[in-house]
């Protein structure tokens, strides 16, 4: 039998007790102004104070103290204080350490529940919608993008999603370098038709592929950002026709677009989008 004394812990014996004497509240306070100073992007001792509603001198240790180490940065001249690099190469180990596929997973299953359709996710390359990862429906009619499979952008929901949020140079550039196969009556293969469409589906936060790749099925799609707002997947529902219909479509895209929020969240991204 091993010897229970010396089992390595992640946590003490009470980890569960929940109460307030496992915290430490000046540690708490400190990472408050962390935090709100962080949210600030860059502001005077004065100021990070009154928005805290805390006394300037306790601030100010604070900050001293996370300068110390790096984590805060003052500007002698304007007297503003900002995030030090010491947190961006704190928070590169945990995007280090964070799969995009790994993050999604839960998500899509959540997803796929609360719809009752396929959750797909997917990133750019190379000008085409590379599918990374697919929660099946219980339903016998269903979507199928097995990881790995590849599709055209202007065709697809995903596709769709993720050009919608490129600059418009990108954009145009992707499409200008893509074929823009029409794949049924309904596919738009006009570069100023897909881009109109973009504009809609940037306004509304969605994406929608109405038959335009399969004739009979539809996929709602919304982006996923990265640390710099700018997007680097999307996460999507894809089913018949028969059961989302054009008068569903805006019920089923809350929860898409809650999910692609929630990804974001869990890759640390930025859910303000840039552009």
């Amino acid at each position: 039998m091993p010897d229970d004394s010396k089992r390595a812990r992640g946590r003490p014996k009470a980890w569960d007790d929940k109460a307030g004497q496992n915290t430490i509240k000046s540690l708490d306070r400190a990472l408050e102004v962390f935090v709100r100073l962080g949210e600030m992007q860059g502001a005077t001792l004065s100021e990070i104070a009154g928005a805290l509603d805390q006394s300037p001198a306790t601030v100010y240790r604070v900050l001293t103290t996370f300068q110390g180490h790096g984590f805060a940065d003052f500007d002698d001249q304007s007297q503003v204080w900002n995030i030090g690099p010491a947190a961006f190469l704190t928070g590169s180990q945990f995007l280090r350490r964070t799969s995009l596929v790994e993050r999604a997973r839960p998500i899509m299953r959540d997803l796929m529940e609360a719809t009752g359709e396929t959750a797909n996710l997917g990133i750019e390359r190379d000008g085409k919608v590379l599918f990374l990862g697919q929660v099946e429906t219980h339903a016998t009619i269903r979507a199928f993008f097995p990881p790995g499979t590849a599709s055209a952008m202007h065709a697809s929901g995903i596709g769709k999603a993720l050009l919608c949020r490129m600059d418009d140079a990108r954009q145009r550039a992707v499409l200008a370098a893509s074929k823009l196969e029409a794949f049924t009556p309904h596919t738009l293969t006009a570069p100023e038709t897909i881009i109109a469409d973009l504009h809609a589906a940037k306004a509304r936060g969605y994406a929608v592929d109405g038959e335009e790749r399969n004739l009979g099925m539809r996929c709602i799609a919304a982006p996923v950002f990265d640390v710099f707002g700018e997007v680097v997947a999307g996460i999507s529902v894809s089913g018949p026709t028969s059961r989302i219909s054009e008068d569903s479509i805006a019920a089923l895209a809350q929860p898409v677009m809650d999910a692609a929020a929630r990804l974001t969240v869990a890759i640390g991204g930025n859910g303000r989008p840039a552009g």
